[in-house]
Parts: C-alpha cells; sequence; structure tokens
C-alpha cells in the first residue's frame, strides 16, 4: 500500500483526485493539504472538507499558502464555478481543519510514517516550495513526487503555460531542482483521460454518493469545458487531476522520459512554461544543463483506456462494475 499526500485547489477535477485516492484499496491518504490557486485557500479548505465529508472519510486536512511565492494571485472560478466546485449546493462540511499550518501537517506526516511517502501535488506548488525550503529532512522519507503541472507541449493559462505551474513558477523551479524524483503529469497528457457522456450519467443514477458527486462534477466538466478539442471523447470530460493518481496507483499506464526541465521564470508570454528538453545531443544552448542539471520523468503517455475504467472502477467501488458500464470483474484487478 502507498502512503499518500494530497496537495490540492480544490478545484472540480481536484474533488475527482480526491475521491479516486479514498477510494483506491492500494493507497493510504495520511494527508490533505490546502493551498490558493482555483479559488481562495479558504474556499480549497471548505472544498475539501465538503468532499471527503461526502465520501465519509476522516483525513487530516490543513490550510495552506494563500498566495504564491512572488507573484500576484489568480484564481479559476470562471471554470469551476464560483465556490469552486461546481456551484452544486453540496451542504457545508462537518469537519474542521487541523490547527496546524499545511506544511507542519506535511512534516509531521512524512515523518511519522513507517513507510516513504508519496506527494501528489495538484494545484500551484507553494506549500511544497515552502516544504522543501523549509524542512529539507523530508526529502529522507519521500519516495516520490508525482505532480499534475507543467506541459511538454501547449498550455493552458497561457498558450505555453499550464495553471498550476503558470500561478507559482518560482514554487516550481524550487520542487523540480530539489532532488526528489519527481514525475510530471503534465496537461497535454491529462487530456487524453475521458469519460463519456453516457459513463457520467451512469455515475450519477448511483446510490452510492461518491460515484454520485462524482458524475455531478464531471457533468459541470463537459460544460465549463465545451469546444476543448484536446478531449478526445466528444460531449465527455477529462478527469484531469485525478489521471495523476490514476498514475500513483497504476504507474504502467503511463508513459514516461527522463529529460530535463526548465521553468520559465522571466516576465513576459514565456512566464511559467515547462520547458522540456527533448533534444537527443547537445545543441548551440544547453536549456537546463544537460551533463549536471535535474532531470524530471516528463508524462509522454498514457492507456486512456486503461485508465478510464481504473477511475470508474474505483470511485463506483468492486461491487458496481456492472452498474457502471465496465467490464465484470475489472474492479478486481485495480490493485
Amino acid at each position: 500500500m502507498k502512503n499518500l499526500i494530497l496537495d490540492v485547489d480544490t478545484g472540480v477535477d481536484d474533488a475527482l483526485a480526491l475521491l479516486f485516492a479514498v477510494r483506491h484499496p492500494g493507497l493510504r491518504l495520511r494527508a490533505v493539504t490546502c493551498v490558493a490557486g482555483n479559488t481562495h485557500v479558504d474556499a480549497v479548505v471548505r472544498n475539501t472538507l465538503t468532499v471527503l465529508d461526502a465520501a465519509g472519510v476522516d483525513v487530516p486536512v490543513a490550510r495552506g499558502a494563500e498566495r504564491p511565492l512572488l507573484s500576484a494571485p489568480h484564481d479559476a472560478t470562471h471554470f469551476h464555478g464560483q465556490d469552486g466546485l461546481a456551484d452544486l449546493g453540496l451542504p457545508a462540511p462537518s469537519g474542521q481543519p487541523v490547527g496546524v499550518h499545511a506544511v507542519e501537517l506535511m512534516r509531521r506526516e512524512i515523518l511519522t510514517s513507517p513507510d516513504p511517502v508519496t506527494l501528489v501535488p495538484l494545484a500551484p506548488m507553494t506549500n511544497i516550495a515552502l516544504l522543501l525550503r523549509t524542512y529539507p529532512e523530508v526529502t529522507e522519507n519521500l519516495e516520490h513526487i508525482v505532480f499534475m503541472g507543467g506541459s511538454a507541449g501547449f498550455g493552458n493559462a497561457t498558450p505555453v503555460a499550464e495553471f498550476n505551474v503558470w500561478h507559482d513558477p518560482e514554487a516550481a523551479a524550487i520542487v523540480l531542482g530539489s532532488g526528489v524524483p519527481t514525475t510530471m503529469y503534465g496537461l497535454d497528457v491529462s487530456y487524453e483521460v475521458a469519460v463519456s457522456g453516457e459513463d457520467i450519467e451512469k455515475l450519477i443514477l448511483r446510490k452510492d454518493h461518491v460515484p454520485r458527486l462524482a458524475g455531478r462534477l464531471l457533468r459541470h466538466l463537459t460544460v465549463s469545458g465545451a469546444g476543448e478539442a484536446r478531449i478526445p471523447v466528444a460531449g465527455g470530460a477529462s478527469i484531469g487531476d485525478a489521471g495523476a493518481v490514476c498514475a500513483v496507483a497504476d504507474p504502467a499506464g503511463l508513459s514516461t522520459r527522463t529529460l530535463p526541465v526548465e521553468v520559465c521564470l522571466a516576465d513576459g508570454p514565456a512566464r511559467g512554461q515547462t520547458i522540456v528538453d527533448h533534444r537527443t545531443s547537445n545543441g548551440d544552448i544547453d536549456l537546463s544543463g544537460r551533463d549536471s542539471g535535474p532531470r524530471t520523468k516528463v508524462a509522454m503517455g498514457v492507456d486512456r483506456e486503461r485508465y478510464r475504467q481504473l477511475f470508474l472502477n474505483t470511485v463506483c467501488g468492486a461491487a458496481d462494475d456492472a452498474a457502471c458500464g465496465l467490464p465484470a470483474g475489472a474492479a478486481a484487478s485495480r490493485t
């Protein structure tokens, strides 16, 4: 079983990732930390607690940074809804965040874990950069960082920059240069894992709160993401951040290359771009020190049907394969 900490800016697709993480039998979610991104950090905390309530689980949740290290904050409520959670009118959460900062909670959970922890940032990496700078000793019990962010191709916040990295590029640069083994599950790959409108409606019809909520969130994405040509299923929705957690649960579904990656920190149209050096030989100018610079596992492709089934099977539960329209016994193969 893998020990997991999610760092989120919940967010519709962060909510999908949370539902997947708490349902997958091979993952032990030790904590969830919150950071400003898709919406203000206080709304992120509320949304995170709301999703965990709906899933019926009790996991420590902590409030973290309310703005990037250097840049002005931005949000994405135009995409995720004014409350950041698709404006579904969900009940207020019953739980409360723990009384320590997100960085302190991560430090505690990493250092006290009996087995190494996988850290999964699904948001701007402000909290993670603060953790690594404040408590570098945590790297001794960090197995891996798998982050949803960046891109080996196109962007969404700008033509070349993905939102999470663009929101706090200095933090992303600190994480990529930390020396911790890191995988970039980028925007270009995240679009590939999508569910159909039929899948979504089957989820909504379930009696179980978890698939029903997942279906309602995905239905919102079919509207807010309508016209996105990079989603491979017409009328469907990408599972977004949840795909990065699928990659932790089932890394064999992801193809990667270990490459130099540099974050553009300069002001201007390229700020926040993850510059991925695909070259097989040195050119006139090396982008990030090919011989000595840090390297990152960059997701280059994903088995989209494998992760689609993994996501649906997991949020539905092992007994519900047929109800979710999946092959009988598919959930049994999740681990």
